[in-house]
C-alpha cells in the first residue's frame, strides 16, 4: 500500500473510526489512541477488500474490538488519567440534538454502541450483528431497550 492510498484511507475513514471509539469510551484521549491503532492495524495488515462498505464494517469492528482490549487492560482499570465525558468540539445545530447527545452518551456501553452504529453510521441490524459479534436478536434487543432507554431519559429532559 502506497503512501497516497494509506494517506486516502484515513481520511476517508477517520471520523466514522473516531466516532465510534469515543461513542465506545467517551474520552477523547483514549478515542484518538484507539483510532490510531485501528488504522495502524489496518496499514501493517495486507488485506484487500472487495469494496467500501467492507472496508469500513472491517475498521469498525477492529475499533470495537480495540475499545473492548482497552476497557480490559489493566492500565485503563487502574488510570488515574481516566478523563470523565469530553464533548471534543462538538456543535449542535438545535439543543435538543445536545440533549439527544448527552442522553446516548449516558447509555451503558452495549446500547450506546448499537445506537451509534445503527442511527450515526447507517448500519443494518446485520451488519451490527457482525461488528459486534452478537446475534442479531441479541442486536434488536439491545436497539429496543436503548431506545426505551432514550425515550425515559429524553422524556424527563424534555418533558415529551
Amino acid at each position: 500500500m502506497t503512501t497516497e492510498q494509506m494517506a486516502e484511507l484515513y481520511d476517508k475513514y477517520k471520523n466514522a473510526v473516531y466516532r465510534m471509539a469515543f461513542a465506545y469510551c467517551k474520552n477523547k484521549a483514549d478515542a484518538e489512541d484507539i483510532m490510531q491503532e485501528t488504522f495502524i492495524k489496518l496499514f501493517t495488515a495486507d488485506i484487500r477488500f472487495e469494496d467500501s462498505d467492507k472496508e469500513k464494517s472491517w475498521l469498525l469492528k477492529v475499533t470495537v474490538n480495540k475499545c473492548k482490549d482497552m476497557f480490559r487492560s489493566l492500565r485503563y482499570k487502574y488510570s488515574l488519567t481516566a478523563i470523565p465525558l469530553e464533548e471534543a468540539s462538538l456543535v449542535y445545530e438545535t439543543p435538543e440534538e445536545s440533549e439527544v447527545y448527552h442522553a446516548v452518551m449516558s447509555l451503558p456501553t452495549k446500547y450506546r454502541l448499537v445506537i451509534h452504529l445503527y442511527y450515526y453510521e447507517d448500519y443494518s441490524v446485520k451488519e451490527i450483528s457482525r461488528i459486534t459479534g452478537n446475534n442479531e436478536s441479541a442486536v434488536q434487543t439491545q436497539l429496543y431497550r436503548a431506545r426505551k432507554k432514550l425515550k425515559k431519559i429524553l422524556g424527563k429532559e424534555l418533558r415529551l
